[in-house]
């Protein structure tokens, strides 16, 4: 089905729903690389003009992958919810928009709402949005999870330590945790980027970290970040895992390229779930997503970049998660060229997300050949924080030694509990003071206050 706009004199033909949602985008270098942009912004006027017009129920329709060649399209398709879709069903993506922005629009009709919500209408009604317009709705949106603390709560900012070491040094992730812990960060998970797939390295990183939680009775979850089938393999050898990781992206093809299936992720869904680890809910699943995944690995279908991003969320979704992060810059500038493009995307992923129910935090991050710098991350944490983000990522320095990329600090998840009055999950919180680390008011005492996990630390 074509889709038609004009301005002036001159009439803009979009040939399919893919190609609308493309040129409607905003501008951005992955969807140039691919060959889909709008080719002016008039052209891009033209299609975010049309696409205002297109009614929901058309995106129940036109597939913009084929159901019988994808099986994200097929989830997409077979699990979507038509009683929840039944409030928007009649309408526009220009009347969603207007709809999402009433004040009348509260957070328990978006959460009735969220399970009708395809991918694809999450990131149509994004590209007809303003900055702001992606922040106010999606401030509304509170998806809460719970494995050992509740992460997701309004008022609530979350942080993933984040203690990666170049060679898995048990002593210097160690180190970075306890470095960490003492700045009031590892409420959504401690979790390690392994250096090595080698088993028996990460086995005993899991050991390590539950062991150090045990040991300070810390309320959160561990999470060694390797492939799930390697997380299905140490749960074989009886290793304490909390959360399983996994990359997913938003087609059959990409997530091929990741050595994952959605059969496989439910296999390791079933198998945490099976270990009853969790004190406060069972959501254990942790995944990672990121613009140009798709279409990095040659599996886009033509379709923009940001679309696909949203429908990894669907894959995410399927799986209750406690955790999604978009790691927003980490791919490089081919796909988010400079500071501008990464914020906007960021602010798009977690609109999106949080539309669909997805429980979205992210890394605020860019690697050193983008055209972006810290205070491009800094407008965009602080965005995400007046946005209502369930958590961020606390690096050493804001500079991973492992990854080798930009990301946040433990100060700068400081400074944004500071100036948004944000706390901790609220049981994290309750062991900050306990422990000495934060008074009353979950203000981080003085170092020299905080003897009770220093002198412990002292014995690790």
């Amino acid at each position: 089905m074509a889709y038609t706009h004009t301005i002036g004199s001159q009439r803009h033909v979009f040939d399919n729903l893919r190609t609308l949602l493309a040129k409607a985008s905003p501008a951005r270098s992955g969807d140039a690389l691919a060959g889909i942009a709008a080719a002016s912004e008039q052209e891009r006027m033209a299609a975010r003009l049309a696409l205002a017009e297109v009614p929901l129920a058309q995106f129940l329709n036109e597939a913009l992958v084929p159901y019988e060649e994808d099986e994200i399209t097929r989830l997409i398709v077979d699990r979507h919810d038509a009683s929840a879709f039944a409030a928007i069903g009649a309408t526009t993506v220009g009347d969603l928009r207007d709809w999402l922005l009433r004040h009348e629009t509260d957070s328990a009709t978006l959460a009735r709402v969220a399970p009708g919500i395809t991918p694809e209408i999450a990131a149509a009604v994004s590209k007809l949005m303003r900055n702001q317009d992606l922040v106010s709705v999606a401030r509304k949106c509170q998806v809460v999870t719970r494995f050992r603390n509740t992460v997701g709560l309004p008022g609530r900012l979350a942080v993933r330590l984040q203690p990666n070491h170049p060679t898995d040094d048990p002593k210097g992730i160690a180190a970075a945790v306890i470095d960490g812990l003492l700045y009031g960060c590892g409420d959504a998970t401690i979790g390690i980027n392994p250096a090595s797939d080698n088993l028996g390295a990460i086995v005993s990183l899991l050991h390590m970290l539950d062991a150090l939680r045990c040991r300070f009775d810390i309320p959160t979850q561990s999470c060694v970040l390797t492939h799930v089938t390697n997380t299905l393999r140490a749960i074989a050898q009886g290793a304490p895992v909390d959360l399983v990781f996994q990359s997913v992206a938003g087609s059959e093809r990409a997530n091929m390229a990741f050595g994952i299936s959605l059969a496989l992720l439910a296999e390791a869904h079933d198998a945490a779930q099976g270990l009853a680890r969790g004190t406060v809910g069972d959501n254990v699943m942790y995944f990672e997503t990121g613009q140009g995944s798709a279409l990095s690995a040659n599996a886009h279908h033509g379709v923009d970049q940001q679309t696909m991003e949203a429908r990894a969320y669907a894959v995410a979704r399927a799986f209750s998660p406690l955790l999604v992060n978009t790691v927003v810059g980490f791919i490089g500038p081919e796909y988010l060229y400079d500071g501008k493009q990464i914020i906007r995307a960021g602010l798009e992923d977690h609109f999106c997300g949080k539309l669909m129910g997805v429980p979205m935090g992210c890394d605020v991050c860019y690697t050193n050949h983008a055209e972006a710098d810290q205070d491009d991350m800094d407008t965009l944490l602080t965005l995400f924080g007046v946005a209502g983000i369930n958590f961020i990522m606390g690096v050493p320095g804001a500079d991973d030694i492992m990854l080798n990329y930009q990301s946040t600090s433990f100060h700068d998840a400081l400074y944004l509990r500071e100036v948004l009055g944000l706390r901790p999950a609220p049981e994290f919180e309750q062991w900050l003071q306990r422990m000495g680390i934060a008074d009353g008011a979950g203000r981080l005492l003085e170092p020299s206050e905080r003897q009770p996990l220093l002198q412990m630390a002292h014995g690790l």
